[in-house]
């Protein structure tokens, strides 16, 4: 077998170059030495003067300079420990008269409140709040595939109750997904209410990963041409912004909120909006903890908050949408992919996903697994991986889905046809139609059969404050065994299925079958049929 050839550099080297660098290390070693001497101080060891054999007593003479230098190290021995009791004696000391001093008030109550951590309820309440408050402009960041289920209706009456006359705009985000029959007939519908602006963000990298092989910042246009992540709708965002800006009385720095649930595209929106990276995104919910201020403009100036707190009481389907409830660990992500699946259309998710025909949700998750080679040690489908990815394609800008507008669908209890005034008052609704109308026509939309149609039945109950959450609701439901969904010829089973007082599905109990009664003239006779 032929050896691989070895790519270690060579240590050789020319004998000029060697013989400058032995010059060069003996003229250093000299300017050293020369030092020492003009110092006084000599690196040379001091020469142990031995005891000469010829001398008399010479066991005599070993053994005193033995005991000499055992009593030297016993006296430095005793030093140390008395310098280490002194020491001690004195940080003793220091503590008693420190718990005799009384304690500054202050500080006992510094101690005693514990600042609440970032990932809890109470502090994102207490952050959302502060932003509507701050804040002069709300904009609620709706998804542009379900925006029925993104819109809080806690949130936008809050926001129409403060004092001060705060607008609400609502910015439809990753218009790219969703059919743009679909879109228009939403702008339409919500502009009913609020104004609304078609917004598609773009894909800008952190600095860090923009700097490659010597290259700045400067190409983020490549980067963004590559991925297809051109931004439509920030100029007409500005625009309006900017006119709302100028038309106010004070005239000082317009300062918006940028709100709603997670994984809506609220950090992508601001990056938009500012044209760099300022603000972390991805998929997994809670990446923004707190409230953070970028200046985009002379005359205005974002406020980034976290998501919002869904209430527990919401419909499994609008907390699964958002991988609520698994990422608090109150459910797992086959069932929430499960729940999923039950609102969508099984053909468009064969044809989506490219696979065979499947009955439940656990063999199109196995299906799946297989496709993309989500396989465990011995060849077994990884369901639980393969359940992650599926909800990460729905709560994260790749996969196509829409949801139908409503017909019947009013306006909220909270809105009046003043209210409704008042929020188009100091904006131009023919400069908002047409922009719309411009971005619409620049955007790249996925045919009607290629996106799958979702059922989305209410908007999301959210909490402005963690003292709304009803004490039955608040406790963590009972985790629910992961079972095949029923065949057709079982519907009527199903519908009989016992229902607790509180809403939840009982398990399915195994009960004795009812045995029907024979007749007397069908019954077989065993001593006269068969003898």
């Amino acid at each position: 077998m032929k050896r691989p050839k070895l790519k270690k550099a060579s240590k050789r080297m020319s004998c000029s170059k060697r013989y400058k660098i032995q010059k060069k290390v003996r003229e250093h070693n000299r300017k050293l030495k020369k030092k020492a001497k003009t110092k006084g101080v000599s690196n040379r060891p001091k020469k142990d003067l031995a005891v000469p054999n010829s001398a008399p007593f010479k066991e005599e003479v070993l053994r005193e300079a033995e005991q000499r230098r055992l009593k030297i190290e016993e006296e430095k021995e005793r030093r140390r420990e008395a310098v280490k009791e002194e020491r001690a004696k004195k940080r003793k000391k220091e503590n008693e008269v420190a718990r005799k001093e009384p304690e500054p008030k202050a500080k006992k109550a510094r101690q005693d409140e514990k600042p609440p951590e970032k990932n809890c309820k109470k502090f994102i309440c207490g952050q959302l709040n502060n932003v509507i408050d701050a804040a002069d402009v709300i904009i609620e960041v709706l998804d542009a595939r379900d925006p029925l289920g993104c819109r809080c209706p806690q949130l936008e009456e809050a926001v129409l109750q403060r004092a001060g006359n705060k607008k609400l705009f609502l910015v439809l985000t990753k218009i790219d997904l969703v059919p743009k029959a679909n879109v228009e007939r939403w702008i339409e519908r919500l502009q009913q209410e609020f104004p609304v602006v078609a917004f598609k963000a773009s894909v800008l990298a952190p600095a860090k990963k923009a700097k490659k092989r010597g290259m700045l910042v400067a190409s983020n246009e490549v980067l963004n041409r590559s991925r297809g992540g051109a931004c439509f709708g920030s100029t007409l965002l500005t625009e309006m912004l900017t006119s709302y800006a100028a038309s106010k009385q004070d005239h000082s720095t317009l300062r918006v909120g940028v709100v709603g649930f997670p994984n809506v595209g609220k950090s992508s929106l601001v990056n938009s909006l500012k044209g760099s990276h300022v603000c972390n995104v991805g998929v997994k919910r809670g990446i923004t903890k707190s409230v953070q201020e970028v200046c985009v403009s002379s005359q205005i100036n974002l406020l980034d908050s976290p998501g919002i707190v869904a209430c527990p009481s919401n419909p499994a389907a609008s907390l699964a949408l958002r991988s609520l409830q698994v990422e608090e660990g109150e459910e797992s992500v086959q069932e929430a992919a499960r729940t999923v699946l039950k609102l969508c259309d099984k053909t468009q998710v064969m044809l989506q996903y490219n696979v065979a025909d499947y009955r439940t949700a656990p063999e199109f998750l196995t299906l799946l697994a297989k496709k993309r080679g989500f396989l465990q040690k011995g060849g077994d489908p990884n369901l639980v991986q393969t359940a992650t990815v599926f909800l990460d394609d729905w709560t994260g800008a790749k996969l196509s889905y829409h949801c139908k507008v409503p017909d019947n669908l009013g306006l909220p209890a909270y809105m009046t046809t003043t209210l409704v005034t008042e929020m188009w008052t100091g904006l131009d609704r023919n400069q908002l139609e047409s922009g719309n109308q411009n971005t619409l026509s620049s955007v790249k939309f996925p045919n009607q059969s290629s996106s799958i149609s979702f059922m989305s039945k209410s908007p999301t109950a959210g909490l402005l404050v963690v003292n709304d959450i009803p004490e039955e609701v608040a406790k963590p439901a009972e985790k629910e065994v992961l079972q095949p969904e029923p065949r057709a010829d079982q519907t009527n089973a199903d519908e009989a299925e016992p229902v607790s007082p509180k809403g939840k599905t009982k398990q399915v109990q195994f009960q004795s079958a009812h045995i029907e009664t024979v007749c007397a003239d069908d019954a077989y006779d065993f001593n006269t049929d068969f003898v």
